[in-house]
């Protein structure tokens, strides 16, 4: 049997808007860390889609790799009175043809706002998931800006320095109402 790949869906969305981009077939990697290591890149190359509920509102929220999200500065940002990471179960069906866990960063055309950290818009070239867990997905930052228009802005937690010397820590609320702790 054929191993999931990357959907149609997306490949004939990135080729009618002319978006060049290359794919790279790993061993299954189901974790942003774990794309990391199955492609032996450095992780500042990696990016992730996160779909948080902001208001209600399913958001695909891009950051790096090990990284966390910030869920205060989602809802400060977007001017939203909740935010919190969303359950499978809330978002699945906006992405039929992917893998649970390997949503792509394509709002446009699964029909959601997309909304990427200012810290991606360093890199020349995106790598992340896109609707598999045995593929990925590679294509300029500006093309990616170009097709989406994500709002950009800082959605990431403050990186410990463990993080920053490569070590990878794990660990964020799930829900920031917005009310003081």
């Amino acid at each position: 049997m054929m191993s999931p790949m990357i959907p149609n869906a997306i490949q004939s969305y990135l080729r009618r808007h002319r978006v060049p981009f290359e794919r790279y077939a790993h061993p299954r990697a189901v974790s942003a860390m774990e794309l990391v290591d199955a492609l032996n890149v450095p992780v500042r190359r990696v990016a992730k889609s996160v779909i948080v509920l902001a208001d209600r509102q399913p958001w695909i929220v891009v950051v790096p790799a090990m990284t966390t999200v910030d869920l205060r500065q989602i809802r400060h940002t977007l001017g939203v009175r909740t935010a919190r990471l969303a359950a499978e179960s809330e978002f699945v069906d906006h992405f039929p043809d992917c893998e649970t866990g390997a949503e792509p960063p394509f709002g446009e055309l699964y029909g959601l706002p997309v909304a990427m950290d200012e810290s991606l818009s360093v890199n020349e070239r995106l790598l992340f998931r896109a609707g598999s867990h045995e593929e990925a997905l590679e294509m300029r930052f500006q093309d990616f800006a170009r097709l989406e228009w994500p709002l950009v802005a800082s959605f990431i937690q403050p990186l410990p320095r463990e993080k920053e010397e490569g070590k990878a820590t794990y660990g964020a609320p799930m829900e920031d109402s917005g009310a003081s702790a």
